[in-house]
């Protein structure tokens, strides 16, 4: 690999030694041609004529020698727009509002005596102040879900981003509602 990268290198024509090439030719070629041309001039061919003149004139960048410009990449995930993010970050307020709304709702039913925690796995910590911890855990799954969503290779699941977090901020609003209304 090493050895193909110094082959391209060297094959790449420097514009810089072009010119003093060029420039330095001339110059070179008069001082042999002085000091060697009375002892072999009989046994050299003539030399052929110039092509390129001695007065170089400075490059100028064209269309054509214009640096290469990267290439646009062949996937692009998709990513999430600043007013997503926003809406996103309004949907997490919102589902962890719900669930604290929930756990207060939840932990005053049970401690008042007007009923028990009916979800088995928040049922342990219904009796005691943990209900606050552990209800934040579906909030914080559904923001995550949709984040994932938001971001998903799919266009119809990219389209329904928000659809986790609004069912989840819904349903703890409408328990806590409940919960409420039982206790009054």
């Amino acid at each position: 690999m090493v050895i193909a990268t110094l082959v391209l290198l060297c094959s790449i024509p420097q514009m810089d030694d072009t010119a003093k090439v060029v420039n330095d030719t001339p110059a070179v070629v008069s001082e042999s041609a002085t000091k060697d041309s009375t002892l072999v001039a009989s046994a050299l061919p003539s030399a052929p004529v110039r092509k390129v003149k001695a007065d170089v004139e400075p490059i100028t960048p064209n269309a054509a020698a214009q640096p290469f410009l990267p290439a646009k990449p062949v996937f692009t995930r998709p990513r999430e727009t600043p007013g997503q993010r926003k809406i996103w970050y309004g949907l997490v307020i919102a589902g962890h509002s719900g669930a604290a709304f929930d756990a207060w709702s939840t932990h005053r039913a049970v401690a008042g005596g007007y009923g028990q925690e009916s979800n088995p796995f928040l049922r342990p910590f219904a009796g005691s102040n943990a209900i606050y911890a552990a209800t934040q855990v579906s909030p914080a799954f559904m923001d995550y879900l949709g984040k994932k969503m938001m971001v998903n290779e799919r266009g119809w699941v990219r389209k329904m981003w928000w659809l986790p977090q609004v069912a989840g901020a819904s349903f703890s609003f409408a328990s806590g509602a409940h919960n409420v209304g039982v206790v009054h």
